[in-house]
């Protein structure tokens, strides 16, 4: 597994101006649903039921929003690069500008793990993060997430 089987380039976006968490999970809902064809409200409430489990701010201005949701076929996920950091209640208390959402069936087990891990540590290399902070273009981003994951496998 790696992140191109996760990630469509369509599922990449820098976001200007997202003033809150509910906005940021309505935002990632609306690209889920463009380029995943997932049902925009199912998956808001999704984010927002998981999310009031514990924060899903990992720290170093990093977020890893996840559910689970009926008639998803496979693991999918959705990247953002926030121009202006958002307070995600992260356990460092900082704020983040790097989300990357995952999306797995109901029925998921080993296969959302592994993914949620591979992106954990995708986005645990530093130097993957600066990239990513740099580069304002989503094919860009795109291109920085898939090469930094090549060689990263999950367990």
């Amino acid at each position: 597994m790696d992140l191109s089987t996760l990630l469509k380039p369509a599922a990449v976006k820098v976001l200007t101006n997202v003033t809150s968490k509910k906005r940021l999970f309505q935002d990632l809902s609306e690209i889920a649903h463009s380029a995943y064809g997932l049902d925009a409200i199912q998956t808001v409430d999704a984010l927002q039921e998981r999310e009031m489990l514990g924060p899903t701010g990992v720290g170093h201005g990093v977020a890893l929003p996840h559910a689970r949701l009926h008639g998803l076929k496979s693991v999918v996920g959705v990247f953002l690069r926030l121009e202006k950091p958002l307070d995600f209640d992260a356990v460092d208390r900082l704020p983040v500008d790097l989300i990357f959402a995952l999306f797995a069936p109901k029925d998921s087990g080993v296969e959302h793990l592994k993914a949620l891990a591979l992106v954990s540590r995708t986005l645990r290399n530093v130097e993957t993060c600066a990239k990513l902070r740099a580069n304002s273009d989503p094919a860009a981003l795109h291109a920085v997430l898939t090469a930094a994951s090549g060689g990263v496998q999950a367990a």
